[in-house]
């Protein structure tokens, strides 16, 4: 993706983006604040993080630091986007670090099965 201020991304949020998120705000409450930064690199058309193996998709994995717990990224959030197409980001899923494991490749494959069956209809 070609990092270009007149083309930006297009940014959509999966249904289990939007229910993590919620259930996270009711913990860490700057989780917003935290995950701008990330969420505009990625408007701005940069690739961030590290590709989910097992997916057959193009699914990346970021590391953000969760400021409520002021332990770093290794125990921040993770932030699951996946790349649709040229110009379109569809987030996930995002999760702390602290509350849970990896989410499992098959999941991930679910939520993206889920999401195109979604817009089919």
């Amino acid at each position: 993706m070609p990092n270009s201020p007149s083309s930006p991304v297009r940014l959509e949020f999966a249904p289990d983006f939007k229910r993590n998120l919620r259930g996270l705000a009711k913990k860490y409450r700057h989780i917003r604040s935290d995950i701008d930064p990330m969420i505009a690199r990625l408007q701005a058309g940069e690739i961030l993080g590290d590709q989910i193996p097992g997916t057959s998709h193009a699914i990346f994995k970021v590391r953000v630091t969760n400021s409520d717990t002021r332990k770093g990224k290794r125990s921040g959030y993770r932030l699951i986007y996946h790349l649709a197409g040229n110009r379109r980001i569809i987030l996930v899923a995002i999760y702390s670090k602290l509350d849970q494991g990896d989410i499992p490749a098959n999941r991930i494959r679910r939520i993206l099965s889920d999401l195109q069956k979604e817009e089919q209809r």
